[in-house]
């Protein structure tokens, strides 16, 4: 323990809490994920394979390397209570075992909750003076997926030939015997690409190519939907519709000739990967793309604890991640007081909600442009008599949700119109008025002074949580899948929680001792 007071420190905190992060009733829980199958091995105690869980996250372990570790690391064997023990605490399948049964049971999100209690009790926090409610901040930040990313023609290429490793398989055949009776040739060559053997700078070739590929891929289809036994056809299920979805959402018909083409842009919702189904193509802002996922987390400003955290597809919006961390807060009985997000979120029905339940909501307005004139923001708005203002005093009415035109013949005589508008002369400036406009005028008014710009810098927090995530996580997925590595997001902001309680515990006890 001493020499853990320099390095490593959280391991001496798992040490001296760990009954109490895993007391009686959380213990009761995990045990849930178990059934009683009589005779047997002896089972490992579920809060141990859940703490072991927490420490491989915090040393960046594999599953194999934190196996050795329970029998070579003496930090690893006191914090699981094992010191001196010689053969592992659990071998790697029942890590791998527990894991699949934490996720099934939505036992993750529990985890996450309890280093929440746990940082409670730990006398870091008056929650006493806390408010009821909390000022929430959630942000995001994307991350790269495991799966690995191909254009075209490889993607049908692999995805061609899991489907005929699946028929050899069940028929008991090669994979080339398979691929030849199916009139597959292509798949018989060590690549896809070299199978096609053309100029791919060949404009020519390379439409030739494609057409030679997908009726390949087309015969392949057919071949295993006559010649596998009915039987056997849920076996091949996954493996066909997933070589149909590449077809569909990347090849289309040349109009006049029917041939295959493939599609000139990009199609919605679009695979990239065939090893994980769910990576997506993403966009953080113009400059920066990416394939993989977006982590969101949620975090209370006032105790700077993660009490939510989601991981969505790249191409997902901000706005559809807020609901899932509402789940979160809603199963633990949390009320919103205040939200402070990015305009990304704005357009959630969460936001509608907490706006029109009166809760305030700490946000950036969207921003207009007009090439240098006059935008949404030079007018004034009336919210209550409904009216609209422009620069030059002219006053309209306008009903949110449509389009206002000041009178032309007025904007015609304006001494202004150059900084307003380009319109032609005998039309009028136009400013559309949206739906949520109460709400984004409410935006613009704080975001112009000096003290609701103090309230935006109140979220910053967050940002600071957020990179201390990505640093542990680092920027690629260890996972595939967003349930997965929801599991590991989850797991990563536990571990955020309690260096947290740590820190706060370290300087209660130094106050003691003064």
């Amino acid at each position: 323990m001493k020499r853990l007071d320099r390095v490593r420190k959280l391991l001496g905190f798992l040490r001296i809490y760990r009954r109490r992060l895993f007391d009686d009733a959380f213990q009761d829980e995990l045990a849930t994920m178990y059934r009683d199958t009589g005779a047997g091995k002896p089972a490992v105690p579920p809060a141990l394979m859940a703490m072991a869980s927490l420490v491989q996250a915090y040393l960046g372990s594999s599953d194999a390397e934190m196996v050795e570790l329970t029998v070579v690391d003496l930090r690893v064997q006191m914090v699981l209570d094992r010191l001196g023990e010689g053969a592992p605490a659990f071998s790697q399948g029942a890590l791998v075992d527990f894991r699949a049964r934490l996720i099934r049971a939505d036992m993750d999100r529990r985890l996450l909750e309890r280093t929440v209690e746990l940082a409670r009790e730990t006398g870091g926090f008056d929650w006493r003076k806390l408010p009821q409610s909390l000022r929430l901040a959630v942000d995001s930040s994307p991350f790269e997926g495991a799966g690995r990313v191909e254009d075209t023609f490889n993607l049908l290429g692999h995805a061609a030939r899991n489907l005929v490793r699946c028929v050899a398989k069940l028929l008991r055949w090669r994979p080339t015997t398979v691929a030849e009776r199916a009139g597959a040739e292509v798949l018989l060559m060590p690549s896809i690409k070299a199978g096609l053997d053309v100029d791919w700078s060949d404009e020519a070739q390379k439409a030739e190519a494609v057409t030679t590929l997908v009726k390949q891929m087309d015969r392949l289809a057919r071949w295993v939907e006559r010649h596998v036994p009915e039987q056997l056809q849920p076996e091949v299920t996954p493996y066909l519709a997933t070589l149909r979805q590449i077809r569909k959402q990347d090849i289309e018909e040349t109009p006049g000739t029917g041939a295959p083409r493939i599609i000139d842009g990009v199609a919605h919702d679009r695979r990239i990967s065939i090893e994980d189904a769910e990576m997506r193509h993403g966009r953080k802002c113009s400059s920066y793309a990416f394939c993989g996922y977006k982590r969101h987390i949620a975090t209370d400003l006032d105790s700077g604890l993660i009490v939510a955290a989601a991981v969505t597809p790249a191409n997902m919006p901000e706005r559809d991640a807020l609901p899932v961390l509402k789940d979160d807060l809603d199963h633990q009985r949390v009320a919103i007081g205040a939200l402070y997000i990015d305009r990304g979120y704005i357009a959630s029905d969460v936001v509608e909600d907490l706006v029109a339940n009166g809760n305030e909501v700490i946000c950036r307005p969207w921003q207009a442009s007009n090439h240098g004139r006059f935008t949404k923001a030079d007018f004034e708005f009336d919210m209550r008599a409904r009216t609209i203002t422009c620069p030059n005093r002219q006053t309209q009415p306008f009903q949110l949700g449509s389009v206002v035109e000041f009178d032309p013949r007025k904007c015609d005589r304006c001494p202004i119109r150059d900084q307003c508008t380009t319109a032609a002369k005998g039309q009028g400036r136009q400013v559309r008025i949206g739906e949520d406009e109460l709400f984004q005028n409410r935006l613009r008014k704080l975001v112009a002074c000096p003290s609701g710009r103090a309230r935006l810098r109140e979220r910053v927090p967050v940002e600071h949580r957020l990179a201390q995530i990505a640093q542990r996580q680092g920027d690629r997925a260890r996972y595939i899948g967003v349930r997965k590595n929801t599991f590991d997001l989850r797991r990563t902001a536990a571990l955020q929680n309690l260096e947290t309680a740590h820190r706060f515990d370290r300087a209660e006890r130094g106050r003691e001792a003064a």
